[in-house]
């Protein structure tokens, strides 16, 4: 495992969530980080929890424009960034063929995954020209696998995301550059007030912790850099999705 203190990373999304808790284990792994996201008080309070090592960039990652100017502004205060993670992301509650608005299916596209794009366009020759670079994307299960629970604009743009990044290790690995796309299942974070139906406390006590996928994120940043984690899939032991399945099998067997 490779030593990442002193290394600079940027987090998008990181006032909350996963995003919160990869920049909280970056830093506590003696990581500069620099917390991007669009509620400058949720980064505050973050950057409280870390201390010294914790800066902030107030930023709407659709805004192509703004993301250009904040990794400029990274680059000339750190002379690098070593690890993006691109955490920004939402859902919509009205999220299904029914009821999706056009300017809500915008609004997740521009934000999961045009947002992403974006980060990742503006970091990637300053990580090419020094050889050396992790981009980890957070995409879900839903990256992987179509389901109705989290709707078209969202599922559409986490199998794109997944693409993308598949894509730049296609050209940037002879360059150095890494890219992991992590896969979470359902995950106890604040995404999960925007569902349709609403998530019981004992449900989300089952669930993949924040803490968990910060976790992860630590493990990935460390790897040596002759290793590439492409995509890491994560799900709940307990995985409702599951749930029914295991259920109907077990009454089969009883009625049998």
């Amino acid at each position: 495992m490779r030593n990442v203190v002193g290394k600079i990373a940027w987090i998008t999304g990181a006032g909350t969530g996963i995003g919160e808790a990869g920049a909280i284990k970056l830093a506590a792994d003696g990581m500069k980080v620099i917390l991007s996201g669009r509620r400058l008080d949720k980064l505050e309070a973050v950057a409280e929890k870390i201390g010294a090592n914790a800066s902030i960039e107030q930023l709407d990652v659709s805004d192509r424009d703004a993301v250009t100017d904040v990794v400029s502004r990274i680059l000339l205060q750190h002379g690098s960034i070593d690890v993006l993670v691109s955490s920004a992301g939402i859902n919509v509650k009205a999220r299904n063929w029914h009821n999706l608005s056009l300017d809500d299916w915008d609004r997740v596209i521009r934000i999961d995954l045009d947002g992403a794009f974006y980060c990742t366009k503006a970091v990637l020759p300053s990580m090419i020209k020094n050889k050396d670079g992790l981009i980890i994307n957070i995409s879900s299960w839903a990256g992987r696998f179509v389901s109705v629970i989290t709707g078209p604009a969202y599922t559409a743009a986490k199998h794109a995301l997944n693409a993308m990044n598949e894509s730049l290790n296609m050209e940037a690995g002879i360059h150095g550059v890494r890219a992991c796309a992590i896969c979470p299942g359902e995950v106890a974070t604040s995404i999960l007030d925007n569902r349709p139906i609403p998530v019981s406390e004992e449900d989300k006590a089952n669930m993949v912790q924040p803490e968990d996928c910060g976790d992860i994120i630590g493990f990935l940043a460390q790897l040596p850099n002759h290793v590439c984690i492409n995509q890491l899939t994560v799900s709940p032991t307990w995985n409702r999705g599951y749930v029914a399945q295991a259920q109907r099998l077990l009454k089969q067997d009883r009625v049998n």
